[in-house]
């Protein structure tokens, strides 16, 4: 008798989704994955990837087409019911409670009680430390998780799924906000998670990490699936020509820099982060006009708070911040955006857009006031209007129309819509923190083409960014930040990605 194949763990048919605004996110898409499989799964923002991952996880409901769980048909009305199936998700963006404990976070909704209603949460603390010493998840249970670094906050939601047992674990982008260090740690626990049976499916943009840690690679493009290999039978260019349906320009070219004029002057600023610690400590830093200051430093070393003080969002506790010659240390957000400083937040959702607002809002954040927008007190809707349009023309932000909630974009959209934005009026400084945290290769490319623009304008820059590459190839300098002060400064021709490293791991200058 012929043996039968083992049927896949979890396999999607023909899945459609629709939304409200026009926006046909599946269309008739196939998608298998097999036990103990590693599944890495590729395509444009906008392709259609966090849709079927929310659909397979009972947040969304397929407009058709039908999911099996080893080769039976379920229903999943919920994420309890995929939950309850062995389903678990890792969101891109953090499902967490700021207030909670990593402990009262990770057994929520799944609580060890003692006798009928009261929790019993020293057990539940010890069970949580011992699936984090399992895995490898360095992580306090009794720390809140509004007092962690976004790299723990991404440990935090790790541990929810694995306490729930999951065995088909879906990740959405989890690398976009971990250092290299973190992402090597996240992979040797996959690949152990692997080892013991879970199936795991793996959303990324960066080609690098499917390429060496996939078993199939999965690219999906207007929502079908376009192509599906080996990663040992492709290569980067392939992928990202599958992925946007051209050739892609995977190196950056730029021209020698000319830096003029000093732009932005910092001398020995403090500034104190939420918990009145000092995130920055005597820190000075100039960029000059016409040329990139690559700031590179490990997540939690003071980017965020010196990014807040430079635009105005959080006080400073000393020093001074020169702009133009002009101190501008204490302005406001409007006052120093007025004086040419444009800013790509490092997160988009909370800073950088109000998602509930349509696009023709978002546009027109930092200039809705001015003339042509304003007169007055009264709002010219058709110059908004004909702004909006040609900001979603000229940056290819993919969208049905100008009227949605900036909350329906992709991440990768809600990124191009503050770059455009921020690139289309007059500026002196731009302060580009992540700014191609979470988009896909073709957008990288474009994000990267506009900055490099913007740099042969005269424009001063200055880049923070987790990525180390994205640093060395866009800087004409590099600093690196450590515990709030920056320790070295480089040309960026004369550094190499070791030395970098180490620097910011804290050690000492090679040179």
């Amino acid at each position: 008798m012929k043996e039968q194949p083992t049927p896949f763990v979890l396999e999607a048919r023909q899945i459609t989704k629709h939304f409200p605004n026009g926006v046909v996110a599946n269309a008739g898409l196939a998608l298998q994955l097999r036990p103990g499989e590693f599944l890495a799964l590729l395509g444009e923002n906008g392709a259609g990837k966090s849709t079927l991952m929310n659909i397979l996880y009972g947040l969304y409901q397929p407009d058709s087409g039908e999911i099996l769980l080893n080769g039976q048909p379920v229903q999943l009305p919920n994420s309890q019911a995929a939950i309850a199936a062995g389903i678990g998700m890792v969101h891109q963006h953090f499902h967490l409670v700021p207030g909670m404990t990593v402990t009262e976070n990770v057994i929520l909704g799944a609580e060890v009680k003692h006798g009928l209603f009261f929790l019993d949460y020293k057990r539940a603390t010890h069970q949580v430390m011992a699936l984090a010493q399992q895995y490898g998840l360095e992580i306090d249970p009794a720390a809140l998780v509004a007092d962690l670094p976004v790299g723990a906050q991404q440990r935090v939601e790790l541990l929810k799924v694995l306490y729930r047992q999951a065995k088909i674990l879906i990740l959405d982008e989890p690398t976009a906000v971990l250092t290299p260090q973190e992402t090597k740690d996240l992979f040797r626990m996959l690949q152990n998670l692997k080892k013991q049976g879970t199936a795991i499916i793996f959303i990324t943009h960066k080609l690098q990490e499917a390429l060496q840690s996939a078993d199939r690679i999965v690219v999906l493009r207007s929502g079908k699936v376009v192509g599906e290999v080996l990663p040992s039978e492709t290569t980067e260019k392939e992928l990202a020509t599958l992925m946007v349906g051209r050739d892609v320009l995977l190196r950056i070219e730029k021209s020698s820099a000319k830096p003029g004029e000093t732009v932005l002057d910092v001398r020995e600023l403090q500034v104190f982060d939420d918990r009145q610690h000092l995130a920055i400590r005597q820190l000075a830093l100039e960029v000059r006009a016409g040329e990139i200051l690559g700031l590179a430093g490990v997540e939690g070393n003071g980017q965020t708070e010196l990014v807040a003080a430079l635009t105005g969002l959080r006080a400073i506790a000393g020093g001074s911040i020169l702009l133009g010659g002009k101190e501008v240390a204490g302005a406001s957000p409007r006052q120093i955006s007025s004086l040419g400083v444009a800013h790509i937040p490092e997160d988009r959702q909370k800073v950088g857009l109000v998602l509930d607002y349509p696009l023709t809002d978002n546009t027109v954040l930092d200039l809705y006031f001015q003339k042509p927008f304003a007169n007055g007190i009264s709002r010219n809707k058709q110059a908004i209007e004909a702004h909006t349009q040609r900001l979603i023309t000229d940056f290819d932000v993919r969208t049905p129309n100008m009227k949605v909630s900036a909350r329906m974009l992709s991440g990768g959209n809600q990124q191009k819509l503050i770059i455009a934005r921020e690139f289309t009026r007059e500026i002196k400084l731009l302060i580009a923190s992540q700014p191609t945290r979470g988009v896909d290769v073709g957008a990288i490319e474009f994000i990267h083409q506009q900055i490099i623009q913007k740099r042969a304008e005269g424009v001063a820059i200055l880049l923070i960014s987790a990525e180390l590459d994205e640093i060395l190839a866009l800087a004409d300098r590099i600093a690196v930040l450590f515990r709030g002060k920056i320790v070295a400064t480089f040309e960026a021709a004369k550094v190499d990605r070791e030395e970098l490293g180490l620097l910011m791991a804290g050690g000492k200058n090679l040179h």
